[in-house]
């Protein structure tokens, strides 16, 4: 396993190469021990490192404020969850971090979906609406009876288009002949 590039730890003091003077890099396995830890100096080297990666994984499903607030949400994730560090086992570092802001963006985009694609009307608003209409259509099937309906057929109109029931059940309860309801019927769809 090699070390990510461009990740430096702080060694001990005196570990430093006496031919140049550079502090070597640690080997890949304590990185990743102190990767899994939650090393602050190596986690910060990570975004340092990293954080290009990870915007231009996230770039094209986000637009610019939400893939930095993305951004910051993974890395703020990675810095509070000991298991999502643990998941990275080895390999390349910038593959599994471009994969987990993949996945982020990816969450970050369906949630904002959900959150705009809300019914604009709430339930209140649906419910007076409702009442709206009701008493819409009640006033206007009282001015219909007022206005054009003989007194003799409001039965008919009660039963047959207010309740719906069958023409049968409709001229038994009005002790009517079925022609003569059916025929009344008639009259009061052409009004």
């Amino acid at each position: 396993m090699t070390l990510p590039k461009g990740v430096r730890l702080p060694q001990p003091v005196g570990l430093a190469d006496p031919v140049d003077g550079r502090t070597p890099s640690p080997p890949a396995e304590l990185w990743l021990k102190q990767f899994h830890s939650g090393d602050r100096p190596t986690l910060e080297g990570c975004y340092r490192e990293y954080f290009s990666t990870v915007e231009r994984a996230m770039g094209s499903l986000l637009g610019a404020a939400d893939r930095e607030t993305a951004i910051h949400e993974l890395f703020s994730r990675l810095i509070g969850n000991a298991d999502l560090r643990r998941s990275f086992q080895g390999g390349s570092f910038a593959a599994w971090l471009a994969t987990v802001a993949r996945h982020q963006a990816i969450d970050t985009w369906r949630r904002s979906a959900r959150e705009t694609a809300a019914p604009v009307d709430d339930q209140a608003t649906a419910e007076t609406s409702n009442w709206e209409e009701a008493a819409q259509a009640r006033l206007l099937v009282e001015r219909f009876r007022q206005d054009h309906l003989p007194p003799d057929w409001q039965g008919v109109f009660d039963l047959r288009f207010l309740q719906q029931l069958p023409q049968r059940e409709a001229a038994t309860r009005l002790s009517l002949p079925r022609t003569t309801l059916a025929y009344r019927e008639i009259r009061i769809r052409r009004l």
